[in-house]
């Protein structure tokens, strides 16, 4: 990773959730590297520390904050936390995710619970929080990584599913809100990807039949440097052999 020329996003500040791997590192890597400041949050330490020492090496700007999603009292005061240190937030990447592959009879109230805490409880939480900031400065961006679970269905996911589906609707109806007040709103539909969570709950999936994970980061970064008069309410990017998508 290099430092780009993107002036558009240069000293914007990212707040970037689940960023440690798969794609929420990608997207800090691409991000720092067109000039952002990222502040990257995970639940995981560990991942989320050689991430930041990764990307600083590269010359990008960047900070890491342990954030669980599901705690909406931390999540809040973490997105205020970034406007007072940094003067401003201008994005905020609802990317952190999880799911519970299971039949509906097999999955207990707090699986479902869990999955709807992160994937839709989280993203709400943040945007709420973040939403008078960017009202405030007239300007902002929130991409909500939703995926292509919130269009078709398949057996052992309902819970992710129900979670995808409602933040497709939430991240909808934020962008007719949002945009009289000059803020932006995507939700980003992404095919799979070759990243741990499609790799380690399906080990056997074809990598040929899977994007790059960069692919996708590309695309938000491209998302983010759009002219201020336009805006993408909704996009969906798919690998060219995903076999399940028509």
């Amino acid at each position: 990773m290099s430092p780009t020329t993107d002036s558009s996003l240069a000293g914007k500040t990212a707040l970037v959730t689940g960023g440690a791997s798969g794609l929420g590192a990608e997207i800090c890597r691409c991000l720092a590297a067109a000039g952002a400041r990222v502040v990257a949050t995970d639940v995981r330490t560990e991942p989320l520390e050689r991430l930041v020492g990764e990307v600083r090496r590269a010359g990008g700007d960047i900070e890491g904050a342990r954030l669980d999603v599901l705690d909406g009292d931390a999540a809040e005061a973490l997105v205020h936390d970034v406007r007072a240190r940094h003067g401003r937030l201008d994005f905020l990447v609802n990317n952190a995710g999880t799911d519970k592959t299971l039949a509906i009879d097999e999955l207990s109230v707090a699986d479902i619970d869990r999955v709807l805490g992160v994937n839709l409880r989280g993203p709400f939480v943040l945007s709420r929080a973040a939403f008078p900031l960017l009202r405030a400065q007239g300007s902002g961006y929130i991409v909500n990584i939703v995926s292509t679970a919130a269009k078709r269905a398949w057996a052992n996911a309902s819970a992710y599913h129900a979670s995808k589906w409602g933040l497709l609707g939430l991240s909808h109806a934020l962008h007719v809100e949002a945009r009289p007040f000059g803020i932006k709103v995507t939700a980003l539909l992404a095919g799979g990807m070759r990243t741990p969570f499609i790799l380690d709950r399906f080990p056997d999936t074809p990598l040929a039949n899977l994007q790059d994970p960069r692919n996708v980061a590309e695309t938000i970064r491209f998302l983010l440097a759009m002219p201020g008069e336009s805006v993408v309410p909704e996009l969906m990017v798919v690998p060219m052999r995903e076999t399940s998508w028509p």
